[in-house]
């Protein structure tokens, strides 16, 4: 299981900047039980963005975001209010949020963090890795981890020694910040190459104090 907290609604909507049309995407299931996702969530956040004069295109529910088949399934049946909206807000944990940017050509925003449990295992094995870093940041790079898909996990740009658009570590990888442009460039969004992302502040992915005294942390408790 993956366990995802919400982020501040303030956040929420600087990433979603001046894009007005939003279509919301939810999770039925780790993200269900941490209460970030589920008909609840979709409900609450509705509510947060019409408040903050945004217009919401429309709502879907799937039982695992980290499904590809599911995801295309359910999304295929919602493309009319899809290509109607400016972005697709997901309340998912980061595999969640990759996979939605994998099947579709749509600007993705994460609406939660996935914070670390000590060890985490995705439901559906795919090429989408979660780091669980706590400060989920992939709406900047299309959808792509470059903690997982980059050797380094560099944040900011490829480092010197890529080449053709393979990975200095490993030859036959291709360089995650290869990936991270050609899909910035697919969905017009190579402006966010200019922004400059902190340092990773590794204390966000430690679970607080309240969350290890509960059954999420310890099934014994």
């Amino acid at each position: 299981m993956l366990y995802t907290e919400n982020k501040p609604i303030e956040e929420i909507l600087e990433s979603l900047g001046k894009e007005e049309n939003i279509f919301l995407l939810g999770c039925n299931g780790c993200a269900e039980v941490c209460k970030t996702g589920g008909e609840k969530a979709l409900s609450a956040m509705t509510a947060e963005l019409e408040k903050a004069g945004k217009n919401v295109t429309g709502t879907c529910l799937v039982d695992f975001l980290c499904n590809k088949m599911l995801v295309t399934t359910r999304l295929t049946r919602q493309m009319h209010k899809l290509q109607q909206s400016d972005s697709i807000l997901v309340l998912t944990c980061g595999i969640g949020v990759q996979t939605v940017s994998k099947v579709i050509n749509k600007v993705v925003h994460p609406a939660a963090n996935t914070v670390s449990l000590g060890g985490l295992q995705g439901l559906w094995p795919a090429e989408e890795r979660c780091q669980a870093c706590g400060d989920c940041a992939l709406d900047y790079t299309g959808g792509i981890c470059p903690i997982t898909f980059c050797a380094k996990s560099l944040l900011n740009g490829p480092c010197g020694g890529a080449k053709d658009g393979k990975c200095e570590v490993d030859k036959e990888k291709d360089c995650g910040w290869q990936l991270i442009f050609e899909r910035l460039q697919k969905i017009g969004r190579l402006e966010n190459l200019k922004k400059v992302r902190s340092p990773r502040d590794h204390s966000k992915m430690l679970p607080s104090s309240q969350l290890r005294q509960t059954s999420f942390y310890d099934i014994e408790v």
